[in-house]
Parts: structure tokens; sequence; C-alpha cells
């Protein structure tokens, strides 16, 4: 059976509770006993000093009678709950608050010794084996004339303090109890605010593993514990969008490769068994190259893509002239534009707009979108390219008046394969990869690119670029 942190915590929470107990019940109670002992003791103590230097004193040096001194110890006795004896060293009790006043029997305590204290004024025991409980006994001598005449021996049941330790053991549990029953209500938040989320997430990561990326929870928190659930959140919904991606990739890539191939196929079965006469043959060989051509230039952009997409690409950055280029890319497309009757107009800035980047890739973002421009725009139109200088960055714009975007696959163009309805029939030998390979190619610059586009209209592509200022050394 898995151990839960929860269960962890609560077996935790009651060795804790049970320990406590154990820990009054023994130390605390025998500490608690010393202190009353030592406090008893204290109180004892100065009593017995006081009937010493005062009524026993007075007794031995014959200066009040042994009724009398028997009177006043009987109402100590009350007092202090205590049994007073008066004694000599040789043992004999000359005076006992507990039996009535007895000259003629002599009353000896056996194996008396005064120093059974040691370095206190008290013990603890049957005293000699005069009683059959233990007592607490508080020795006080009764000088005179620097001799000790007796003892002052003031006896309390050990009983008694017992119960008075029993009374302060039994606040100290109430407190222990209290402290317990608080301590619950760190186990309650600690299960509100740590367990049950802490359950969720955890059932969150086991759907996860599963390969459920689309279950969705929630943490109602703002600490560290909600951060997490929300990455975790956030993490799902991105792995769940790249598995949607990689599906959509694969279908995408599946149905490009699949038409040609089915073209080249049955163009050259029809070849083989006839249903193409010889005379034919070339009509139909030029189309399955255009098909073979059409491949490799989705293999080239699929495998470019995923070059510009690893991490580290390195760039071969240098200083060029960005108007330069846009001048030779516009020439490239010349016989093109005079099929289509399409005009390009070039609005650039100055005679050199010197930029930082790596020319080959620029270009061909210049290439791709000049060949997209032409691509969709209607004949006896005119695309216009320029270049403009903003403080530290040059702004190069594409823009033609063709059929434009619609406004709901504007975000979705850089998308691989991606293809609007629109631009269906006019781009059958597109692949859908050309826009995506220039975002990447302005993102790996740390540069940025945006389109604005009406249906009907027209569209304009503009990216950034960092300038190199030619004033500088």
């Amino acid at each position: 059976m898995r151990k839960t942190l929860y269960l962890k915590f609560l077996l935790a929470y009651l060795i804790f509770g049970a320990f406590g107990f154990i820990t009054v019940a023994t130390f605390v109670s025998s500490m608690t006993m010393e202190h009353i002992k030592r406090e008893k003791a204290d109180a004892l103590y100065r009593e017995a000093t006081l009937i010493a230097n005062t009524y026993a004193s007075d007794l031995y040096d014959n200066k009040t009678s042994l009724d009398a001194v028997k009177t006043q110890l009987d109402a100590l006795d009350s007092y202090l709950s205590s049994t007073i004896w008066i004694i000599n060293p040789s043992g004999r009790i000359i005076l006992d608050s507990s039996k009535p006043l007895d000259v003629e029997n002599v009353n000896l305590v056996e194996n008396f010794d005064p120093t059974v204290t040691g370095n206190t004024y008290y013990t603890v025991g049957d005293f000699f084996g005069t009683f059959k409980e233990d007592h607490l006994s508080v020795f006080a001598p009764i000088t005179s004339h620097f001799k000790v005449n007796g003892y002052v021996v003031i006896h309390m049941p050990l009983q008694t303090l017992q119960q008075s330790a029993y009374s302060l053991l039994n606040i100290s549990y109430i407190l222990l109890l209290i402290l317990f029953l608080l301590s619950l209500i760190i186990l309650i938040f600690f299960t509100e605010l740590v367990y049950v989320p802490l359950k969720k997430i955890t059932y969150a990561t086991e759907q996860y593993a599963s390969g459920n990326m689309h279950y969705n929870f929630q943490v109602e928190s703002e600490d560290e514990m909600g951060y997490l659930a929300a990455s975790l959140n956030y993490m799902a919904d991105e792995i769940a969008r790249g598995e949607d991606n990689q599906k959509k990739f694969v279908a995408n890539v599946s149905h490009d490769f699949r038409s040609p191939l089915t073209s080249i196929k049955g163009y050259l079965e029809a070849m083989i068994d006839g249903t193409i006469p010889p005379e034919l043959h070339e009509k139909y060989l030029t189309i399955v190259l255009n098909e073979t051509l059409r491949l490799t230039k989705l293999t080239n952009g699929l495998l470019q893509l995923n070059n510009l997409n690893m991490k580290g690409m390195i760039l071969e950055k240098t200083d060029f002239d960005i108007n330069d280029m846009i001048r030779s890319t516009a020439a490239s497309f010349e016989g093109t534009c005079r099929s289509k009757m399409i005009g390009i107009e070039l609005v650039l800035t100055g005679e050199t707009l010197t930029v930082h980047a790596d020319a080959d890739k620029i270009q061909q973002v210049l290439y791709n979108l000049l060949d997209n421009a032409i691509k969709f725009s209607h004949n006896n139109s005119v695309i216009k390219l320029e270049s403009a200088q903003k403080k530290s960055k040059v702004i190069i714009s594409v823009k033609d008046k063709g059929i434009g975007i619609p406004k709901d696959s504007l975000k979705l163009i850089w998308d691989r394969f991606y293809k609007t309805d629109l631009s269906r029939g006019k781009d059958k030998k597109g692949t859908g990869l050309g826009l995506s390979i220039v975002k990447e190619i302005i993102q790996a610059h740390g540069e940025n690119i945006n389109v604005i586009s009406t249906e009907d209209v027209g569209t304009e592509f503009f990216f950034t670029l960092p300038l190199v200022d030619d004033d500088e050394d």
C-alpha cells in the first residue's frame, strides 16, 4: 500500500501527541515533584528554624513550660498540616504535636542520626522506621551557648506533596491537550492549503503521464502551490498544442507528398501500359519532372525549417547594403513580372542603407515575400518594395494589391503548410512553408515581422533589421 504524504503527516501528528503525553507523565512529573518538594522543604525549614529559635529555645532555657510549647505546636500543626517534633540528640522525642503530652512514657527513635540529611536540611523516607509511609522531614537545630540541645523536626506526608504535584500535572495535561487541539488547526490548514491542491496536482500528473494532455484542473491559490498548478496546466496545454500541431504537420506532409506521388505513379503506369501513347511521353514526363521538383522543394523546405528551429543556430552576420539586395532580388523576378504584366516599384531611403544581418538568409526572406506577392497579385498591378529608417532600425516592406488574406487567417499564415482558402486556387505549387521559414529567420535575428492585409485590396509584409551607423568609426 502506498504511503501518502498526508498519512505520514498525520502519523507525525499522532506521534507528537503521544510523545507529548509521555514527556509530561515522566520528565515533567518528576521535575514537578522535585520542585514542590524543595519549595515545601524551604517553607517548613523556615518554620522549624523559627520554632527552634523561640518556643524550643525557651523550653530548654526553662523560660516556658512544656504545656505552653505543646499548645503552640498543636496550633502550628493544624496550620502547616504537618507533625512537629522536638527531639533530643539521643533520639528521645520531647514533644509530638500529633499525640497528647506524656512525660512518663519515653518515646525513643531508634538509630536517630541528625546527619542523615547530608548537605541539605531535609530527608525523605520513613524516618528511621517511625512511619509506615514516606514523609518529608525537615531538621532545624536548637542551639544555646554554641551547643546543640536538640532538634525541631517537621514531618509532612509525601502523599500530600504528590497530591499537589498531581494538581499541577493536571494543569500541564490540560495545556498539552489544548496545544494538541490547536495544532489540529495546523493539520486542517495543511489539508486544505497543501494536501488537497497537491492531490489535485498529483492526479493531474498521472493524467498527463497517461497521455491525457487535455486534462485541466484548478487550484485556487496565489502561493507557490497555485503557481505550480498554473505551470503544469500551461505545460500540458503547450504539449497538447504541440501534439495537435504534430498531428496536423504529419497530415499536411502526408497530403503534400501523396498528391505529387499519386500523379507520378499514375502517369508512369499509364505510359508503361500504353494508355499514354509514346508521342505524348515527353509531355507527361515533363509533368512528372515538375512534380519531382515540387517534392524536392518541399523536402528542402522541411530540412531548412528544421535547421532554423534548432537552438544555437549560427548566423553569419555581416554589414551589407539592404537597398542593393532589394534591387537585385527584384531584378531576379523580371521575367515572371513581365509575363503577368506586374510592375515593381522601389521606394528606397538613400543610395545605401547598411544593416547588420545574415545576408543569405535575409535575401531568402525577400525572395519568399516577393514571390508570394507576385503569386497572389492581380495582372496589371504594382508591387511596392520600400526601405525606411527609424532610429536604430531599418524597416523593409513588401506591399501588393492582390487577393489579400482573410482576417481569420492572419494569425495562421505563419504555421507550417497553412494555406488560406483564397490562395489554394492560385498557389497550386506552393508548399505552405515559405512564411514559416521567413518568420524563423527574422526571429533568429531577434527582430520582428508583421502583416497587414485586406481581402481583395492587398497585403503588406514588413520586418525590421538593425541599422549600421555609417558615421561610426
